[in-house]
């Protein structure tokens, strides 16, 4: 199964926001093969990527076999690691990663899920994110029994302000549901440990990358003296580096993004290192089926995070539903894209 075909687009969605998730956004991979079969992958890096897979990593892709997956990623690895070891490079490897496992998959005619194991958990837990506060006191959990919330401060915010907004939602959701809070790299530790502390009655699953990725300093204290689990790593890439995460135990939870972390490949890696040292993984996006297939093969404790909403062109993604969502039975990822949508580009 020869490499004919190598290219990246970046579709048009009308729901898509105007902000990083665009112009930094994800890119489509498509591959073919000399026996007529096409693999799909969603990468990251918007044009900055497509220039990346369309101008190198096709070069080093077409006429090898599609078949041998691991090799060639490390053949594109040590293709881009001069200026690629972590950023725009590794979301486009991430892309091609992917699309070479659908290859894989759609060979034997099986979902991804299944190449990973033989016991596959079909249903699994999922949790809300990316909404405003306001909703959640609007139309309370709409079904879900776990929610993320935002902690970074917005403008003319204080502290008391970031932890008072978390203290409305748990008295107007009450003690049932579960809150985790994502503070996207605005926080300093003196900040984190004053947050942890005031939500001490809010029971919080985590504070999610309250610092920099690069701040292990900072991340080492918070491991010593947070009484709240540490999460992060959804801006990491390539298992090398979530190795000295995991080991030096700085993050209690992973959060690997697949389509940018350096792709499926890289995910089974991660998820192995997890398991040596205890550590749960959480992929950022997991209810997405780039995600959600290693999530029901290879995660014994599951919790899916839900998609992004503006992803309209990636078609027969699981929707998620009472809090779950569930695996299809298509081969590969189970997805599929327009021809419309992939002509236009």
């Amino acid at each position: 199964m020869n490499i004919t075909s190598v290219r990246a687009i970046q579709p048009a969605s009308p729901t898509s926001p105007d902000d990083w998730r665009t112009w930094l956004g994800q890119i489509l991979v498509i591959i073919e093969t000399d026996d007529g079969l096409t693999g799909y992958g969603v990468g990251g890096g918007g044009l900055a990527g497509i220039h990346v897979v369309e101008t190198v990593l096709r070069h080093e892709l077409v006429g090898r076999d599609a078949t041998d997956v691991e090799a060639l990623w490390d053949t594109m690895y040590a293709r881009t690691l001069p200026y690629g070891q972590k950023g725009l490079a590794i979301m486009a490897i991430s892309g091609v990663d992917l699309a070479l496992w659908d290859l894989r998959a759609k060979r034997v005619e099986k979902p991804i899920a299944h190449i990973l194991s033989d016991e596959i958990q079909t249903t699994v837990p999922a949790y809300q994110t990316g909404r405003p506060v306001e909703q959640w006191l609007t139309n309370g959990t709409e079904g879900y029994k776990a929610l993320k919330l935002f902690i970074g401060k917005e403008p003319g915010e204080n502290i008391d302000d970031v932890i008072n907004r978390v203290l409305t939602v748990r008295k107007a959701l009450g003690p049932d549901v579960t809150i985790m809070a994502d503070a996207f790299m605005t926080l300093d530790v003196e900040q984190t440990l004053r947050i942890a502390e005031g939500l001490e009655s809010v029971g919080l699953g985590w504070i999610e990358e309250p610092l920099l990725p690069d701040d292990l300093e900072g991340y080492a204290r918070l491991r010593d003296e947070c009484p709240v689990p540490i999460a992060g790593g959804e801006h990491e890439y390539t298992a090398a580096a979530f190795e000295g995460l995991i080991r030096e135990r700085l993050h209690t939870i992973v959060q690997p993004d697949v389509c940018w972390c350096g792709g499926l490949t890289e995910l089974i890696k991660i998820y192995e290192l997890a398991r040596q040292y205890d550590v749960k993984v959480r992929p950022h996006r997991g209810s997405e089926v780039w995600a959600l297939h290693a999530i029901c093969g290879l995660d014994p404790d599951p919790l899916a995070e839900s998609g992004r909403p503006w992803m309209t062109w990636v078609k027969g993604q699981p929707a998620v539903k009472n809090s779950e969502v569930t695996l299809g039975n298509g081969i590969g990822f189970g997805v599929w894209f327009e021809e419309a949508d992939i002509e236009a580009n």
